[in-house]
């Protein structure tokens, strides 16, 4: 009898977000595959899960997704997670889930936690109509991207890290221009949740002179639909050739 692939999102900040039926199936499965086994073993603790633990991540589902769908069209009954949210929303997932449904394997995918949509909703911009585009490019290729959606009439939404978000708040004000209104969403369901709401120009003054810290959702207002297209302005700088995200000091670090 053939197995099935259980996607499982995980809470992105409190604990009490996680669902019945996740902790369920958690506790049934055969095998659990996590982005970070550490993290995922914490959780595992809080539940009392104790189901077997395998690590699967970016560095490695390529060579592991064949394997596993094997094993799971052999009867196993596996649940992936990441370390925290819906995994194959800027996590791991997205090979495996393609792998299972192109071999016929049915793929059940859990409600639960993700960052992005109380983000959106708690931003007070528009939300009934909205574009996903997770991390950027950190290097080569991220201002064309931003190019790409000067045009763009509805609401966006990105993932940042702290470190880099005074940047990306330059570089938005370059490209969509410093009055665009935005939010910026930091530690969601956490006991530190907070939503900057402003302009663009705003939020980099906020947060040139404040550290962020936690996970960030930055939330974009769209186009006006008039369609009155704000220039780049004073925040322009050197040439319009594109310029890499980070310096090569920054591109070490990482």
């Amino acid at each position: 009898m053939q197995g099935i692939l259980y996607i499982v999102p995980t809470p992105v900040g409190n604990l009490d977000d996680m669902t019945f039926r996740a902790v369920q199936v958690l506790k049934e499965a055969d095998l659990v595959l996590a982005e970070d086994t550490r993290t995922t073993s914490l959780l595992f603790k809080h539940f009392g899960i104790t189901t077997r633990l395998e690590s699967h991540h970016k560095y490695n589902e390529h060579q592991s997704a064949a394997r596993v769908c094997e094993r799971i069209a052999s009867g196993l009954t596996v649940a992936l997670v990441s370390d925290a949210g819906t995994p194959g929303i800027s996590d791991p997932g997205f090979l495996l889930s393609r792998e299972c449904a192109r071999a016929g394997i049915r793929v059940c995918t859990l409600p639960g936690a993700t960052a992005c949509i109380p983000a959106i909703v708690s931003s007070g911009l528009p939300c009934e109509r909205f574009c996903f585009e997770g991390f950027l490019p950190q290097k080569k290729g991220r201002m064309k991207e931003l190019e790409k959606l000067t045009n763009e009439t509805r609401t966006m939404i990105f993932y940042e890290s702290p470190r880099r978000l005074v940047k990306t708040l330059e570089q938005f004000c370059q490209v969509f221009g410093g009055q665009r209104e935005c939010c910026v969403s930091r530690e969601i369901s956490k006991l530190h949740e907070e939503h900057f709401r402003g302009t663009l120009e705003q939020a980099l003054g906020h947060f040139s002179v404040t550290e962020p810290k936690g996970e960030i959702v930055l939330t974009l207002a769209g186009l006006p639909s008039e369609g009155v297209k704000v220039h780049r302005n004073k925040y322009r700088q050197g040439t319009d050739e594109e310029q890499d995200y980070e310096t090569p000091q920054e591109q070490e670090r990482d």
